[in-house]
């Protein structure tokens, strides 16, 4: 029986074991992604080109289709995070925050793994969006 690695705090911060794995996980989420939509697509097109005379037919239709159009765009999203994630694995930049440089660290990264700052740079970002927002 194979045990299941997990990055942990005593091997060096992204070495080759956690770039290995974060890579993998990225690569299967996006793999996941990718074969959901492509099963969604097919399937939904089939049983909605029917149009009723029934008004509210259309607009339950038409909510449901703009509820699957807003879907596949925020995966579409989320599919270039993951591409932008696998290219900094590359690149020797993954797991360190955009702003400070300071690593991620691997409880965050393992949570969210196309995270991009710190805990305490998102604090800072999201304290700043409210007080812009408000």
């Amino acid at each position: 029986m194979i045990k299941k690695y997990t990055p942990n705090e005593k091997e060096k911060y992204m070495c080759e074991k956690h770039k290995t794995y974060f890579k993998k996980r990225l690569l299967d989420w996006r793999n996941e992604i990718i074969e959901l939509n492509s099963k969604g697509l097919y399937s939904n097109n089939v049983d909605h080109e029917i149009s009723s005379p029934d008004v509210v037919d259309q607009a339950a239709s038409q909510t449901e289709k703009s509820v699957e159009l807003r879907t596949l765009n925020r995966q579409m999203k989320l599919l270039s995070k993951i591409d932008k994630a696998i290219k900094k694995i590359k690149d020797n930049t993954y797991g360190y925050c955009e702003e400070t440089g300071e690593p991620i660290g691997l409880k965050r990264l393992i949570a969210r793994p196309i995270a991009t700052l710190s805990i305490e740079a998102q604090e800072k970002h999201e304290k700043n969006e409210k007080i812009f927002a408000d």
